[in-house]
């Protein structure tokens, strides 16, 4: 894990440990830039006052940092903690950012800290957040290990929480919409015996955002330019209410072999857009 500082977060460290002696050939103005866009002084002002928080206690923290307010409809559908049975937990994922630690801490909370995330590496990079989390790094030379990664999780005993489509909601025709999810939550869910818990989230990024996605995407670039701009998008959500709305748990033994699991996985997503 990495260790806490005054400068926990460090671009040009961060670029050394992805691009190794090739670092050097980043241009110092863009170094500059990345500072800016991904508020290195602010991040690591906030990571420095909330150092000795852990965990759930340190997702609550960032909730009350990012001033955001939660509307929870549906929490009668959480399982009862005490029921000895594991689920997993799957959300649409408008914010990329906020979301996650805003869904991190109510899951948190009501279970006592007991789920996991399947997180991009480059989160680890947030001591508060690494114990939670099982790290992927599908870009990188770790993309081999991610089978074993989330077999690893499905296999522990913690909850999980997932945002299947694996990167956060595009605007698709007009509307906020997640690109279509993977089966993976399908598949294990189905192997562990674990009821899937749906669940959405509401928000968006700027349009901004959306615009370099898709440019992106008309280019067929490889690295996704638009997850850079996801910390500042994070502050300028800062202040917002958003809906969490929880729906009823759906047996692990609905995905039988009528449909394929790609199937199964648009069925839930579809349901975790009527909430």
């Amino acid at each position: 894990m990495t260790e806490i500082s005054e400068k926990t977060i460090d671009i040009d460290q961060i670029l050394r440990s992805k691009m190794g002696n090739k670092a050097n050939r980043v241009p110092s103005f863009v170094r500059s830039w990345l500072r800016k866009i991904l508020h290195q002084d602010e991040v690591n002002s906030f990571l420095w006052r909330s150092r000795d928080k852990v965990g759930v206690e340190w997702l609550e923290e960032c909730v009350r940092y990012l001033e955001m307010t939660l509307q929870v409809e549906g929490r009668e559908n959480l399982p009862d903690k005490d029921d000895g049975r594991l689920y997993t937990f799957v959300s649409n994922h408008p914010l990329g950012g906020q979301d996650g630690v805003a869904l991190g801490a109510l899951i948190g909370r009501h279970y006592d800290g007991r789920f996991k995330y399947l997180v991009n590496d480059l989160l680890m990079n947030l001591p508060g957040l690494a114990p939670l989390c099982i790290p992927i790094n599908k870009t990188g030379g770790q993309s081999r290990n991610f089978p074993a990664m989330v077999k690893a999780g499905f296999a522990s005993d913690h909850h999980m929480l997932m945002f299947p489509a694996g990167v956060c909601s595009r605007k698709i025709k007009g509307e906020i919409h997640d690109l279509p999810w993977k089966k993976t939550f399908i598949a294990k869910s189905v192997e562990t015996h674990r009821d899937v818990v749906p669940i959405h989230f509401s928000g968006r990024n700027s349009d901004r955002f959306y615009r370099i996605a898709n440019i992106c995407k008309t280019f067929n670039l490889k690295f996704n330019v638009a997850m850079l701009f996801l910390v500042d998008e994070m502050y300028r959500n800062v202040h917002k209410t958003f809906r969490i709305a929880i729906g009823k748990p759906i047996p692990w033994q609905t995905f039988d072999k009528s449909k394929t699991p790609a199937q199964w996985a648009q069925y839930v997503q579809d349901r975790v857009y009527e909430l």
